[in-house]
C-alpha cells in the first residue's frame, strides 16, 4: 500500500513539473501564477504545495525538466556518432530543425530563463549558470577526447571554443525566434559549422 501511494505521489509530482515547465518556459517566473499552475494540473494549491514548498521550487524543478527534455533529444542523435566534431554539427542541425518547433513549448529553456532571471530570481539565475557551465564542460570534454583520438587539433583552446559555440548558437535561436524566420539561424549555423570544421586535424 505504501509503495502504491509513493508511486502515485511521484507520478503527481512529475505531472506538476511537466505542466509547469511549459508555463514557466512561455511566461517566465513572474508571469506564471499559482492559479495558472492549478488550472494546468487540475490540482488545488494545497495539493501542489504538498509536493513543493514554494512556487520557486516548482520553477527550479520545471527548468531542470525542460533542459533534460531538450538534451535527451540531442543525445539520441549524438550518441550514435563517434567523431566529436560530427557530434557538434549534429547539435547545430538539431536546433536548425527544431528551432520553430522546440521540444518544450516556448523555445529554449536556457535562453528564456536566463533572460527572465537576469535581474530577478537569484536561485533560478544560478541554476541557469550551472546548466550553461555543464554544457560548456561537456563540450570541452568532447573536444579533449577528440584530441586524444586524433579528430581535433591539439592546439585548440576548448574552453574558449565552448563559450563561442554556446553564445553563437543561443544568439541564432534568439534572432530566429524574434523574427520567426529560420534564415537568421541558417546564417549562424553556417558560421558554427565553419568553426567546427576548423578544429579538425
Amino acid at each position: 500500500m505504501i509503495v502504491l501511494k509513493d508511486k502515485k505521489s511521484a507520478l503527481t509530482k512529475r505531472m506538476i513539473i511537466e505542466k509547469s515547465a511549459i508555463l514557466f518556459n512561455q511566461n517566465g517566473f513572474a508571469g506564471t501564477s499559482m492559479k495558472e499552475i492549478m488550472d494546468a494540473t487540475g490540482l488545488s494549491k494545497g495539493a501542489i504545495y504538498g509536493h513543493f514548498k514554494s512556487k520557486e521550487a516548482i520553477a527550479l524543478a520545471s527548468f531542470d525538466q525542460a533542459v533534460i527534455q531538450v538534451w535527451s533529444e540531442i543525445k539520441e542523435r549524438t550518441n550514435v556518432i563517434d567523431n566529436p566534431l560530427d557530434k557538434l554539427k549534429a547539435v547545430v542541425y538539431f536546433y536548425k530543425e527544431r528551432i520553430l518547433n522546440p521540444p518544450v513549448e516556448g523555445g529554449c529553456p536556457i535562453q528564456n530563463t536566463a533572460v527572465d532571471t537576469d535581474d530577478g530570481n537569484p536561485l533560478l539565475r544560478e541554476r541557469v549558470k550551472q546548466t550553461i557551465d555543464l554544457w560548456r564542460k561537456n563540450i570541452c570534454k568532447m573536444l579533449h577526447l577528440g584530441m586524444k583520438d586524433g579528430y581535433v587539433r591539439v592546439d585548440v583552446i576548448a574552453a574558449d571554443f565552448a563559450i563561442r559555440f554556446v553564445a553563437i548558437l543561443e544568439g541564432g535561436i534568439l534572432l530566429s525566434n524574434l523574427y520567426k524566420d529560420l534564415h537568421y539561424f541558417d546564417v549562424v549555423a553556417q558560421q558554427l559549422i565553419k568553426m567546427i570544421e576548423e578544429l579538425s586535424t
